[in-house]
């Protein structure tokens, strides 16, 4: 087999490239095809040569190079990586990326126009599918959010509509323990846990329609109010506790000294989930010690009990949501009183700090006096 010269080797290269190669003209028109180009379209060298490429375009190819790519080429001399539908003699569609640059005389003016072109389908294809893919998981994002944002409407209906019954309940076991009609000891606890759910449900309802609130974006409101004093709001909270949970002490001790500029109402929803968490997951056989002052600027409110403490793993999921502490023993409640709580805190421009030792666990609330 006989070698071929430098000159054959060019017109191999040029003829069988792995890409499409063509010249066109300063008037326009295609002076030179490879063969490679030749076989894609099915068209021969004759058929191209004196043409216009926008002839051998589909019809959104045409207006995209003669708007797009033309006065480009003509501006900068080149354009890279370009898509482009070429259509077939069978009259398929055949989709290629293009690159193209102008060979220009000394004198400026166009000597030859070179566009080299390479098959895209499989690319093309693979952009498509990434086009309908994104498509399509923006419109399943879509119904998972309207999915969830009916959860949490539905949570929210349903936390406020058993309010209803449950202030039923609540009524009538203060009726009957006001009328004396019931004298039996087991008569009385069972009232006496009567009253003990009431408080923790309503506790439960108030925590789920604050997170649907906050879901849905009305987040925790407030009603500030600096003029009515803020201590009789946290002892009346730890004596409904004490009277909830009879078998628990409480030492409680608070020197509130200034104006609390605050929604008493919250604090006292705060406090009362801080001090529940700490009933709830503290020694059974120790106090539950709660304190309040104001201080240099500041309302600190702060809960302690002992027991086990609260594993490392466990202090950075404290304030999320649903979170029961599953390394933890107790199972009671939604998960929600320390997200609440931690929620209140923050639109009162305050924060809780936890610290927890084989001592002692505390939770310390600090807020502003004023707001900042």
């Amino acid at each position: 087999m006989s070698e071929l010269g430098p000159t054959d080797e060019y017109k191999d290269l040029f003829e069988n490239a792995p890409c499409g190669y063509l010249t066109i003209g300063p008037d326009g028109r295609i002076s030179k095809v490879n063969a490679t180009l030749e076989a894609w379209t099915g068209f021969p060298a004759d058929k191209f040569v004196g043409q216009r490429l926008h002839q051998f375009l589909n019809m959104a190819g045409r207006i995209y190079f003669e708007t797009h790519i033309a006065p480009l080429l003509r501006m900068q001399g080149f354009f890279s990586e370009f898509a482009l539908d070429f259509e077939t003699a069978a009259g398929e569609r055949l989709p290629v990326i293009a690159n193209a640059a102008e060979r220009r005389n000394p004198d400026g003016t166009v000597l030859f126009t070179a566009l080299v072109v390479i098959k895209a389908t499989d690319r093309r294809r693979y952009e498509r599918e990434l086009v309908d893919s994104r498509s399509e998981l923006r419109k399943g994002l879509a119904v998972e959010r309207e999915t969830a944002e009916l959860r949490e409407q539905f949570i929210a209906v349903l936390g406020h509509d058993l309010r209803n019954p449950l202030a039923a309940i609540s009524a009538g076991a203060r009726i009957l323990q006001r009328s004396g009609v019931l004298q039996a000891d087991k008569e009385l606890r069972v009232l006496d846990m009567m009253n003990t759910t009431v408080t923790r449900m309503s506790g439960l309802i108030d925590n789920v329609l604050d997170f649907a609130r906050g879901r849905l974006g009305g987040g925790i409101t407030l009603s500030r109010d600096a003029n009515r004093p803020l201590q009789p709001v946290l002892e009346q909270v730890v004596d409904e506790l004490r009277t909830a949970s009879s078998d628990r002490s409480i030492e409680s001790s608070f020197a509130i000294n200034e104006p609390v500029n605050c929604d008493r109402s919250r604090v006292g929803q705060l406090v009362s989930n801080l001090i529940g968490n700490a009933l709830t997951h503290g020694a059974a056989y120790q106090p539950v010690r709660v304190g309040a002052k104001t201080e240099d600027g500041v309302f600190e409110f702060w809960v302690a009990n002992a027991g086990e403490p609260i594993p490392a793993i466990a202090m950075g999921k404290l304030f999320e949501p649903f979170f029961r502490g599953d390394v933890r023993s107790s199972r009671q409640g939604l998960g929600l009183g320390l997200h609440i709580a931690s929620q209140i805190a923050q639109a009162h421009g305050g924060r809780i700090d936890v610290t927890s030792t084989p001592d002692e666990t505390r939770f310390v609330f600090r807020m502003p006096l004023q707001p900042i």
